[in-house]
């Protein structure tokens, strides 16, 4: 689908869904509290911020991002699940990494019983990278050397327990090939540490390859369809590998028993954002294509995820 056709379609539903009814009944009438559960200036901080910037004269009242960083976005989700459930305060998450945690974790908070999804509006989408100077060319030439060196070569993730980390581990049990992986901390550190050779390969955002296409080389992308900026990259799908796909949806949700109204009012307010120039301006300039799910298909999405990462997970213990 072209991206003119793409934001013409959001933004037509958009315009029919702020005609409803329902819509009129709820009013925000003071600021809402976005909570960002990381710190400022990551990957999802970064979308969060070029979303709510980008709302405009969608709501009647601003949107004002609030960082709260710890237990890998656990802390900030879980004071949002306690907020009141009344559109004053809602999250924008890597609705991935919030799964994951759920299932690999003892944590208080349950992302399908206390949030109610309102829309998906970016994704961070996984990928395999070597070196630009690897002798791997391929994911053949990969598979194969792992293959012939069982449990020899090392590859990076952003932690264990993130998303990329279990999708790497799905394409290695997929392939039936073994190896070390080695957590760094956060993405920028992963990719530096597959640029300096200090790992055969990496798992690593295929956004991160944006102004080092000198210095990295990406073999696949964890995903069913090719990247809008790289279009080069193969995906799994296409190479044959059945992996699962492991990404990480940035959504934006509410507390659970917020009202249908407001919840109407919020994805309608979004997907006006979601659909407009400056939010996909701000997303291509990062290498990212605009997205929009509704809360409906957003939860479909996660419950799949969901079933395909218990597997992996249950490998890892």
């Amino acid at each position: 689908m072209q991206r003119r056709d793409f934001l013409g379609g959001v933004a037509a539903t958009a315009m029919m869904m702020t005609a409803s009814p329902a819509l009129a009944e709820w009013k925000p009438r003071r600021p809402i509290n976005a909570v960002v559960p990381y710190g400022a200036g990551g990957g999802t901080d970064t979308i969060a911020r070029a979303l709510t910037g980008a709302v405009g004269d969608a709501l009647p009242v601003p949107i004002v991002i609030v960082n709260k960083p710890g237990a890998s976005g656990i802390t900030g989700a879980t004071e949002v699940s306690r907020a009141n459930a009344d559109g004053g305060t809602i999250l924008i998450t890597s609705a991935g990494s919030l799964v994951l945690n759920s299932i690999m974790k003892d944590i208080d908070i349950d992302p399908f019983e206390d949030f109610v999804p309102i829309a998906q509006v970016g994704d961070l989408t996984t990928s395999v990278m070597v070196p630009a100077n690897s002798p791997f060319q391929t994911m053949d030439d990969l598979i194969a050397a792992a293959k012939e060196n069982p449990g020899g070569l090392r590859w990076a993730h952003t932690g264990r327990g993130s998303f990329h980390h279990v999708a790497g581990q799905g394409f290695m049990n997929a392939a039936g090939i073994t190896g070390v992986d080695v957590p760094f901390k956060g993405g920028s550190n992963t990719r530096a540490a597959v640029i300096g050779g200090q790992v055969d390969f990496g798992m690593i955002g295929i956004q991160q390859a944006t102004g080092f296409k000198d210095e990295l080389r990406a073999l696949a992308l964890v995903n069913s369809e090719r990247d809008a900026f790289a279009t080069d990259v193969p995906t799994f799908a296409e190479l044959g590998i059945d992996a699962p796909v492991i990404s990480s949806p940035i959504v934006v949700f509410a507390p659970a028993g917020t009202p249908d109204d407001v919840i109407e009012a919020l994805q309608a307010a979004v997907q006006t954002a979601a659909a407009s120039d400056a939010f996909t301006e701000q997303m291509e300039n990062r290498g990212n294509k605009p997205i929009f799910l509704s809360g409906s298909e957003v939860s479909a999405k996660l419950m799949k995820m969901r079933d395909d990462a218990q597997a992996i997970v249950d490998s890892l213990s």
